[in-house]
């Protein structure tokens, strides 16, 4: 064994070459469609044209020979692939609830020939009413409150009382690889599953209950796996149900599904749009009330809208002291896709909100924002939202004073401020200066990003265990059903455990987890990959490193403790420490407007993100550059519209467009640690904040361009600039 190693692990940053370089550069990894034939049959699925029907009859095509349906009457468990709550089918029986819902699978040898079969299955339907806005919603499956102080009081002394509405639609999480899964239904009664996907124990749970399988009869692999962002957290139970039960029937012979771009786009989770309403009362300068109704868009099943929208509620002050709080949050039942999680997920919505609801209400006081922000900023042992505590350092004045720096903003603001002056001043005369053609303007956005699973669930619900497994020989491996997704989890918590036995990280074994081998250490979800398992691995790896014997086999296994800092979360009072630590984030956008086209080009934008220690420096850099550019998207050209029945019309990259390299504008991206006591060397959660703000810093941005027009939807693609031109 080599040598003990630091304490301070001083060199953990340090970048190295990623666990699975070789194999996706040398094109050597295979992915769930590439998989040889051999004796592969392939599933199409038979969807709902209708956002709300009666099935009463089903009417295949001729089978050719080797072909064969699946349905609902095919389900020798539960017709039920469960998420969160039980409410999502296997397969549609007797209603379909949107666009896309699966009514039945064509199995077969040839895929093109089971979709043509698909295609050729007619169902009659009996039409029923549909509900497509959330403003025509009846049901809700969600409906969340908490609050504090006495805001009827604040509301009542107040010297200005602001009310908006705020709108955010959907976004696609646009990764590389689309949905898929192959199944095998082995003579030894073992079925197992393998392909695209984020939480290897869901599928799991999933399985065995549509099945009726038991724990040692269920198997999933994850497969390489082509990105996520929250897209495969929970939409493979769905599908892992689906062609499961496909295996089953498939007499010991495999049956893979793997959807084509347009079917991925149309038919699986998206971002939930969200409508908010914003009531702030002011007095003396300073905002002492907020009335916030925050309604989701869940679509037809709830999949994970309750996490979801509880993030989002919880998010929704922002990061701002507000005594007086009474905050609402509701999931829309409609009769579209469900939509489900993405990277942020229910932050993004809300601080889109509060951020530019501040901003307006600044404006309206004759005060700069940024002062008016900084002046309400919360800080370390402040209560939180639901009435928990900040425990840590709250670095936000460092991390905004960094931004200003090197963003210039303080002189830029000025500068387009008189520029806007000018204009408004010649549209009086008529001037040149009234008819510029390009108008800039320069926004700020400030946010957290609560590190970890919601409230109780990392205690209650997950409970994860993570092992390491030393040979005799002396190879070690990691054992965790952490997917590496794209982010680079193989590699830094490969490096932890490397750093800790004091071996090198290349000899550190970690695979693609699989269920038949590792212990259920939790969801790869929640920026809590590193934070939870990584800070569980490195306490293995201090045992493993105390008692390693030589010429034997050892597992050393740790468990999940909650800090005893905490104040317990209660979800039915929404009260309590809703996270252990917090991500933050600051932000400046600049941009410029054509205001002959509608066309934004983003000038610059310069963000200050704290995640704690970085575990590799190139890997986190990478994600904070990433998440900060699909942020800008978000804000700016990623619109995806529902035609009259609730189907998703653009479903290709043609027309659902994203930031492309020829988008990315000067980019600088800064790390700020406050270490976190609780995870590895000070690491806290990574992978979702640095989306988080970056749509209110663009549309401040845009706002100033636009001669100080108040925004309150995104995205701002360019026809929605020039309608607001030509107001």
């Amino acid at each position: 064994m080599g040598q003990a190693a630091s304490r301070t692990a001083s060199h953990i940053s340090q970048s190295v070459v990623k666990k699975d370089h070789a194999e996706k550069m040398g094109g050597t990894a295979l992915y769930v469609g590439d998989y040889p034939q051999q004796d592969m049959l392939h599933g199409a699925l038979v969807r709902s044209p209708h956002p709300h029907a009666r099935i009463q009859d089903i009417r295949y095509p001729e089978l050719p020979a080797g072909y064969f349906t699946v349905d609902a009457s095919d389900v020798p468990g539960e017709n039920i692939a469960h998420v969160v709550l039980d409410d999502s089918l296997v397969f549609a029986d007797g209603e379909v609830f949107f666009v896309g819902d699966v009514i039945a699978m064509i199995v077969g040898p040839d895929r093109r020939e089971a979709y043509r079969l698909a295609r050729a299955t007619d169902v009659v339907y009996e039409l029923l009413p549909a509900v497509l806005t959330v403003a025509d919603a009846q049901e809700f499956f969600f409906d969340y409150r908490y609050g504090s102080g006495d805001v009827q009081a604040a509301f009542a002394e107040a010297d200005h009382v602001y009310e908006e509405e705020f709108e955010t639609g959907y976004q696609e999480q646009a990764y590389l690889e689309p949905q898929g899964f192959i199944a095998c239904f082995a003579q030894d009664g073992v079925l197992t599953l393998h392909g695209s996907l984020q939480c290897p124990y869901y599928v799991k749970a999933a399985v065995m209950k549509a099945t009726g399988l038991g724990s040692k009869a269920v198997r999933i692999q994850q497969d390489h796996t082509g990105g996520g962002f929250g897209g495969k957290e929970a939409f493979p139970s769905i599908l892992g149900c689906q062609v499961a039960i496909a295996a089953m029937k498939a007499a010991g012979r495999p049956v893979r599904v793997v959807f084509d771009r347009r079917e991925d786009m149309e038919f699986t989770s998206k971002r939930h749009p969200s409508k908010s309403r914003y009531r702030a009362a002011v007095r003396d300068g300073r905002v002492t009330a907020l009335d916030i109704d925050v309604q989701f868009d869940s679509g037809a099943f709830t999949t994970l809208s309750p996490v979801v929208l509880q993030r989002g509620i919880i998010a929704a002050p922002g990061v701002y002291r507000v005594p007086n709080l009474a905050v609402r949050g509701r999931g829309a039942r409609t009769n579209k896709v469900p939509t489900g999680a993405f990277r942020g997920f229910g932050a993004p919505q809300t601080f889109f909100a509060i951020e530019l609801m501040m901003e307006h209400i600044a404006r309206d006081l004759g005060l700069e924002p940024l002062d008016f922000k900084r002046a309400q900023l919360v800080e370390r042992g402040d209560a939180t939202t639901t009435g928990g505590r900040y425990h840590f350092d709250v670095p936000l004045p460092q991390m905004l004073a960094d931004v200003l720096v090197a963003s210039d903003y303080e002189r830029k603001r000025a500068r387009y401020a008189e520029e806007a002056r000018v204009r408004a001043k010649g549209a009086c005369e008529r001037s040149e200066e009234a008819r510029a053609r390009f108008r800039r303007g320069i926004g700020l956005a400030l946010w957290f990003h609560g590190a970890g699973f919601t409230g109780s669930g990392e205690r209650d619900i997950i409970k994860g265990r993570a092992r390491i497994h030393k040979s005799a020989a002396g190879q070690v491996e990691v054992l965790v059903s952490q997917s590496d997704i794209g982010q680079g989890i193989k590699t830094t918590l490969a490096k932890i455990v490397a750093c800790e036995l004091g071996l090198p990280y290349e000899e550190i074994i970690i695979s693609n987890p699989d269920t038949a081998r590792v212990p259920d250490s939790g969801p790869t979800v929640a920026s809590r990959s590193l934070m939870i398992v990584g800070e569980l691995l490195r306490r293995a790896a201090v045992r493993l490193r105390e008692e390693w014997r030589e010429g034997q086999e050892q597992d050393v296994e740790e468990h999940f403790v909650e800090p005893d800092f905490l104040v317990p979360f209660d979800l039915e009072t929404f009260s309590g420490d809703a996270y252990p630590t917090y991500a933050w984030g600051a932000a400046v956008v600049e941009l410029q407007i054509d205001s002959l086209t509608g066309t934004n080009e983003v000038l610059g934008c310069w963000a200050s993100l704290d995640v704690g220690t970085p575990i590799d420096q190139a890997i986190v850099l990478g994600q904070m550059e990433g998440g900060v550019l699909q942020g800008l998207g978000y804000a700016s050209m990623e619109q995806m519209a529902a035609d009259a029945s609730g189907r998703i019309r653009n479903n290709s990259y043609s027309d659902y467009l994203i930031p492309s390299a020829v988008d990315v504008p000067e980019l600088k991206v800064q790390m700020h640690v406050t270490k976190y006591p609780n995870g590895p060397y000070g690491a806290a959660g990574a992978g979702e904040v640095p989306l988080v703000g970056l749509p209110p810093a663009y549309l401040a941005a845009a706002e100033q361009a636009l001669d100080g027009v108040r925004l309150s939807h995104i995205p701002l693609t360019a026809e929605e600039t020039l309608k607001v031109i030509v107001r």
